[in-house]
């Protein structure tokens, strides 16, 4: 089967190609073939420059790989045949991630990627590009599963799902790695915990470890030292954690401790850069000398790699008093395996049960069953279906709804072209406290990116 990544110059595609190469050492591996789109030929060629370095580490150790590998840089070429599409796109690129960054903060609120001011910017500037994709897919790949891991994910899949239906699911590996760190800090095997987790993408509470039906989440929020073992229980605190009666997804910080992690983004800023800036200048660097020396490209990567991963949500650890990443964690981000565990699901109807992004279609009871949530799910040959889950707590069912509203007038925004409802967007968000602000956030926007205002025309 052939698989399309769209964004395929993209810094983390290395470790999806790793987790194929490994899978292809197997008689069933269902990828055979990767095609890799992407408009930059330059970023191709220094990814490309490292998967050939991953690809003779793997002809040193078991021989050929199983698993061939080209590049197009013409979307509909890339499409035609494929049997998978993986899509990691980042419209606008870093640099548009810089200015999502800096508008919020020059208005007095967070811009990150996918939380607050820059995550509603980031998503009037994808959707669009999105449903565009969506519809070359139905159009050129109609039998074809799309796994979307195109931030922000929630909101893309919904948008790809109103094209596509239950034909794409969203993927994040913030969930899988909540839980397994939990897991870890009581001495359970992960593979046999049963995670009962809901919310939305970067919005979400483990609500339950179960083994052998026995629940063990109790156990852990009563344990001081468990608690303080792994980095959410570090990051919120044993005290919230057992006032909420949950593990909240560590995205939930921007929420929980707002004023303490604007101040902490401005500190940085002001000290060289923010979250964006500071990926900027990591990946401009591996690129440049990935191409410049192609042969030490992988070593490159490797070390650019470890340096992103150490300083992933570095403001959140600092608020929290200075919160060290786990070891286990900087081995890759996980998406790459929540990724392949859906494909191979999928391809071979092997049922397997995963936290992933889908329509709701009464899972969540408080949510009409076309909205995308992020809940377990049995994913075989049918795609992905989510399972019932119990009644969101009333703080819970607040921030979902106040988020999911958010995402709804991003959606009616792009569809109608109308700034009122994208304005309206940024006014409700939780984390933009003014309509003045809103306001400010909007024209900030439509200035730092001019497309902006061709998808928004009417005032």
């Amino acid at each position: 089967m052939r698989l399309t990544i769209l964004g395929g110059g993209g810094f983390r595609v290395p470790l999806v190609h790793q987790a194929l190469l490994d899978d292809a050492r197997r008689d069933d591996a269902p990828i055979t073939e990767v095609v890799l789109y992407d408009r930059d030929e330059g970023r191709l060629a220094a990814i490309g420059a490292v998967l050939d370095r991953q690809r003779d580490a793997h002809r040193e150790r078991f021989g050929e790989p199983r698993l061939a590998v080209r590049a197009e840089t013409e979307l509909d070429a890339a499409l035609r045949g494929a049997g998978m599409v993986f899509s990691a796109i980042r419209v606008g690129g870093l640099r548009g991630r810089v200015l999502d960054e800096e508008v919020a903060l020059g208005a007095g609120v967070l811009g990150q990627e996918t939380v607050g001011a820059g995550g509603v910017s980031y998503g009037l500037r994808t959707v669009p590009v999105a449903e565009r994709i969506a519809r070359r897919v139905a159009e050129l790949a109609p039998d074809a599963w799309v796994v979307n891991f195109t931030n922000p994910a929630g909101l893309v899949t919904e948008a790809m799902a109103a094209v596509l239906g239950d034909r794409v699911v969203g993927i994040c590996d913030s969930p899988v790695g909540l839980g397994r760190r939990a897991a870890r800090a009581l001495g359970a095997d992960p593979e046999r915990v049963r995670f009962d987790y809901v919310g939305l993408n970067h919005l979400g509470w483990l609500r339950g470890l179960r083994v052998d039906g026995r629940d063990l989440l109790p156990e852990l929020l009563a344990d001081e030292e468990r608690l303080g073992s792994f980095e959410e229980g570090k990051l919120f605190g044993a005290e919230w954690l057992r006032t909420i009666g949950a593990l909240p997804n560590e995205y939930l910080h921007y929420y929980y401790l707002r004023r303490e992690a604007v101040r902490a983004v401005t500190e940085s800023r002001a000290r060289g850069g923010t979250r964006g800036q500071q990926l900027v200048d990591q990946q401009q660097g591996f690129y440049r000398d990935a191409a410049a020396d192609p042969q030490r490209s992988l070593e490159l990567w490797d070390r650019t790699r470890l340096e992103r991963e150490s300083t992933y949500m570095a403001d959140n650890r600092r608020v929290a008093g200075g919160v060290d990443r786990d070891t286990a964690d900087l081995d890759g981000g996980g998406y790459e395996k929540v990724a392949l565990a859906v494909m191979r699901a999928i391809a071979h109807d092997e049922p397997a049960r995963l936290i992933v992004n889908v329509r709701n279609r009464g899972a969540v009871r408080e949510l009409d069953d076309d909205a995308v949530v992020e809940v377990p799910c049995v994913v075989d040959a049918a795609g992905a279906r989510p399972l019932a889950v119990s009644a969101l707590s009333g703080h819970q069912a607040s921030l979902v709804h106040a988020v999911k509203g958010v995402e709804r007038d991003i959606l009616e925004a792009v569809r109608t072209g109308s700034r009122r409802p994208a304005l309206r967007a940024f006014a409700t968000h939780p984390l933009v406290d003014s309509v003045r602000t809103a306001r400010e956030l909007l024209d900030g926007y439509l200035s730092a990116f001019p497309e902006l205002a061709e998808t928004l025309p009417r005032t």
